[in-house]
């Protein structure tokens, strides 16, 4: 690590953080990164010079561990540490990511328009304004090098960065499975198949498209792409997300050819971080069609690999509400495959989303607690229950959110099988 003392502003160069994802309660950084910390604000950058990290310093901050992240979608997330009790109870997490853009959370709060937050953002642009000034100065050539980089990712450069990237992948991912929290939702994209089985009628975040294969040579060309775009920042990288809603469909060999081709590419295997991970969704029918060789294939592979099932419920009055074209015991047959497959891999984990919504029938949760509660003999901590808090885009009431909650609640206490709220997630 570099380090320099200039008038208005220290800087770190090349900066090391841990190198596994971990659950604390306070900040942490991972990878490499290179970071400018001011009177008021603590700036951290990317291996590219592109922003990622603003924490404030000064009174004005609303917490001292909190902070606001950037997306390699262009995206800011607000890392609130939560005014809540157990949020890593309703997360898994000890943060709450709260978004810039509509999404399915039941918590509030607004901190994107607190003004210390918005002063941050604009407190990134400012400073590359000053930094500018600097350049042509007396420095050393490596501060020097950095600087320039820093300058040359401006808030139009970065926005042009992610819609290359939207491009690259055919489309804006619109929603992470919940299990990529456990990387800090940091994964690069890769698009194997496109479109849905079901297209249910509730899902606000699918393309309404029929299910298609990309070919070997899209996915090739693919990451290609990435492989450029994320560049000399692909070292603080581990983990790929296969998408987009039911990957797990595409079958065996796209899915091992897209997997592997990937991990070589990308050299995975010379990343700052340990622990290289895999995750893709898939869909009731997909787990009940694939064949055991899908499964063993995957274990098989240089990953720990995460499937996030859509079961939405269990219950036909909820399911014909949500215009799911699946049947009860269809559904009541993918949570049986799945709690089996956890048990039989080792380096597999299938989790389930379940829809959490204050108007849905009683039939609903009752309908989930005979599977989660009555059909397991014993709590087993893989295989995690999702509950996706069921929205209409609207702002949620407090009378909504209570209910939400206690919905929650009732079923993370009586289930032998984790259970979180499904934060939705876009890149």
């Amino acid at each position: 690590m570099e380090s320099y003392k200039l008038e208005e502003f220290s800087v770190a160069l090349d900066k090391r953080g841990a190198r596994e994802f971990s659950k604390l309660s306070f900040p942490i950084r991972y990878g490499r990164f290179s970071e400018i910390q001011t009177k008021d604000y603590l700036f951290q950058f990317n291996l590219k010079g592109e922003i990622k990290y603003i924490q404030g310093r000064g009174p004005r901050w609303p917490h001292p561990g909190e902070w606001l992240k950037r997306t390699a979608g262009n995206d800011w997330i607000y890392y609130s540490s939560g005014d809540y009790s157990g949020v890593y109870d309703l997360f898994g997490e000890y943060y709450i990511p709260c978004l810039s853009y509509p999404s399915n959370s039941v918590m509030g709060g607004h901190p994107f328009q607190d003004d210390a937050v918005r002063s941050a953002i604009e407190s990134w642009q400012r400073l590359l304004d000053e930094i500018g000034g600097m350049i042509s100065g007396s420095i050393p050539q490596g501060l020097r090098d950095f600087l320039v980089l820093v300058t040359q990712n401006d808030a139009e450069t970065l926005r042009r960065k992610a819609d290359r990237l939207h491009r690259l992948l055919g489309g804006r991912v619109t929603v992470l499975p919940p299990d990529t929290r456990h990387v800090d939702y940091d994964v690069i994209p890769l698009i194997v198949a496109d479109g849905c089985l079901h297209n249910c009628g509730f899902c606000r975040v699918k393309t309404g498209r029929d299910f298609s294969l990309r070919t070997e040579q899209n996915i090739l060309e693919q990451i290609e792409g990435l492989k450029a775009f994320y560049g000399p920042d692909l070292s603080n990288y581990n983990s790929l997300f296969l998408g987009q809603h039911d990957a797990l469909h595409a079958g065996r060999e796209i899915l091992e050819f897209a997997a592997l081709k990937a991990y070589e590419v990308f050299e995975f295997t010379r990343s700052d971080l340990r622990g290289p991970r895999l995750f893709l969704f898939g869909s009731v029918e997909s787990l009940m069609s694939s064949p055991e060789e899908l499964f063993e294939s995957l274990n098989g592979l240089p990953f720990s690999t995460y499937i996030n099932i859509g079961l939405e419920s269990a219950d036909p009055a909820t399911l014909a509400i949500l215009k799911k074209p699946v049947a009860p015991a269809r559904v009541a047959g993918a949570f049986g495959r799945m709690v089996e497959i956890n048990r039989r891999y080792e380096k597999l984990e299938i989790t389930a989303n379940f829809i959490l919504g204050g108007d849905l029938p009683e039939s609903h949760l009752s309908s989930l607690l005979v599977l989660a509660r009555d059909g397991l003999d014993r709590f087993y901590d893989k295989g995690a229950i999702y509950l996706s808090p069921l929205m209409d885009g609207k702002p949620i009431t407090a009378g909504a959110r209570r209910r939400m909650l206690k919905s929650f609640h009732a079923v993370k206490i009586s289930s032998r099988l984790p259970v979180f709220i499904y934060l939705i997630q876009r890149l």
